[in-house]
């Protein structure tokens, strides 16, 4: 950090550099628990007797409570205050851990799940909003996004490695206990840290009916995509649950359009640049989330490696994201349009999901599953750190909040239409496969190998799937956003009071 960042007249704070490790370290912990407990859960799932049946309500039951309440944790933080809903979703988050990590039975883990999603909406765009408003400075808010974007990245990542660690050396309930830790360090360091800029709050009244709305919308469309894994497409309640998160949603649009403090500002989602990184981060997430959980079983189930050599089989694609979000996303942010970053980020990523379509049983890690990652890796780390940036650019202080939740609402809910959206197409392929060739597996052998030569034809199936949608990913970031490079010296985002279009002024959002 410059000394002339330090000086009281440039209107930064001193100890924003600081308070970028708390905010970092309790994003890190909330990325890590979304595929920490992926790698618990058939220890957890025999040792709580839960049922086949039931198990995926232990992951179920976060991704409704989380994506469902995001909107509203996003409004609560900019009614109360970031750091105040900071430090409430920080303290409830790890004492939903503990109930997890202590249960005695499936209906203190659901709970517990239930509880960690309801702290994590309100946890999760509360760091986003305040690294919107801390950082001001145009080349600093590339650096701060830089590094934010890397942990949101290839946080999930490192939740398997960690996960595989926890599971196999010590217990499964350390999956849960483990943010314990991160969050007394966070809370603590936040709490003397963090210095909320007293203009950024919201304080209009609670639009109840958009907490209704959208809350039920989009627990309804989250559970669609999770029961349509199971049940299938056409299943009558599957089909239902689409039907009313649709007509939910709509009239959620519609309420925010004529109430005097909508839940979501409709100028937060209708303008371009913002709407554009939401529908394209969404679509990659989804084709994201479906291959790391193709490529987990496809390692331990076909290739029969260890849950420790798993997790540390995707350590190439960290240091990808790593080094896209830091040395490619960061040093390139202020020379070059994000459309440039972002597009390119997500087809590099593209040609890496390419590799994994030739996946095969005893296939290369080396000239396989490594390249792939790195490309991943290196495309997805480039492309996240201008979109976490562009998120909330341009809006005013008091939306913050509501606007990080929409980049985070993006994120969730196409991790879970990723993960059932491809996993039916797999499931699909596999049967398909297993009928066309069933008639030559005469043996007990062959069988086995049948049975794994279908689950490979499977991914690689549904790997083509997540190449064209990060392909389509990429054109509507080239095609939607349309702002230029932000200036390295001139502030990004201007204080409360002023109207949207004004706030646009500045260089970085010049249309």
């Amino acid at each position: 950090m410059s000394e002339t960042a330090l000086k009281p007249d440039t209107g930064l704070d001193p100890k924003r550099w600081k308070a970028l490790v708390f905010i970092a370290l309790a994003q890190l912990m909330v990325v890590l628990d979304a595929t920490i407990v992926n790698i618990a859960l058939p220890s957890a799932q025999v040792d709580l007797g839960i049922s086949d049946g039931n198990r995926q309500w232990v992951i179920t039951a976060y991704a409704l409570a989380f994506g469902g309440l995001l909107l509203f944790g996003g409004r609560i933080a900019d009614l109360w205050g970031r750091k105040r809903a900071f430090l409430v979703g920080l303290v409830g988050f790890a004492a939903a851990s503990v109930l997890g990590g202590a249960a005695n039975g499936e209906a203190m883990m659901l709970g517990a799940r239930a509880l960690q999603g309801v702290f994590g909406a309100l946890l999760a765009p509360a760091a986003l909003s305040l690294l919107a408003v801390m950082f001001t400075d145009g080349k600093e808010r590339a650096k701060a996004f830089g590094i934010y974007g890397a942990i949101a990245g290839g946080g999930g990542a490192v939740g398997f490695i960690l996960g595989g660690l926890l599971t196999e050396y010590m217990d499964w309930r350390w999956t849960f206990f483990v943010n314990v830790p991160f969050a007394i360090v966070a809370a603590a360091g936040a709490y003397f840290v963090i210095r909320e800029p007293a203009e950024g709050r919201n304080r209009s009244s609670l639009d109840i009916p958009g907490v209704l709305l959208s809350t039920l919308g989009l627990v309804a469309l989250v559970y669609g995509f999770t029961r349509a894994e199971s049940a299938g497409w056409s299943d009558g309640l599957t089909v239902g649950m689409f039907v009313a998160s649709a007509v939910l949603l709509a009239a959620f649009l519609l309420v925010e359009s004529k109430v005097k403090a909508p839940l979501l500002p409709l100028r937060v989602l209708t303008e371009r640049n913002r709407g554009g990184v939401y529908l394209s981060l969404g679509l990659a997430i989804i084709a994201m989330f479906g291959t790391f959980l193709f490529l987990t079983y496809y390692l331990q189930v076909v290739q029969g490696y260890s849950p420790v050599k798993t997790g540390l089989a995707f350590l190439p694609m960290v240091a990808g994201m790593i080094t896209g979000s830091t040395q490619i996303g960061a040093r390139l942010m202020t020379r070059v349009a994000p459309r440039l970053l972002m597009g390119p980020g997500f087809l590099v990523a593209a040609v890496g999901m390419l590799f994994l379509t030739r996946m095969e049983i005893g296939g290369s890690y080396a000239t396989i599953v490594l390249p792939a990652l790195v490309l991943l890796g290196l495309g997805m780390g480039t492309a996240f750190m201008p979109a976490m940036s562009l998120a909330t650019h341009g809006v005013e202080p008091r939306d913050a909040g509501v606007a990080s939740a929409m980049v985070n609402t993006s994120q969730q809910v196409g991790g879970a239409i990723g993960t059932a959206l491809l996993n039916t197409i797999a499931a699909s392929a596999t049967t398909a496969y297993v009928a066309a060739h069933a008639a030559d597996a005469t043996t007990p052998a062959a069988q086995k190998l049948l049975a794994l030569q279908s689950q490979v034809d499977g991914y690689a199936t549904a790997t083509w799937w997540a190449v064209g949608i990060l392909v389509i990913a990429a054109a509507i970031a080239l095609t939607f956003i349309n702002t230029g490079a932000p200036s390295a010296s001139q502030p990004v985002a201007s204080g409360g009071g002023k109207g949207a279009d004004e706030d646009l002024q500045v260089p970085v959002m010049a249309h």
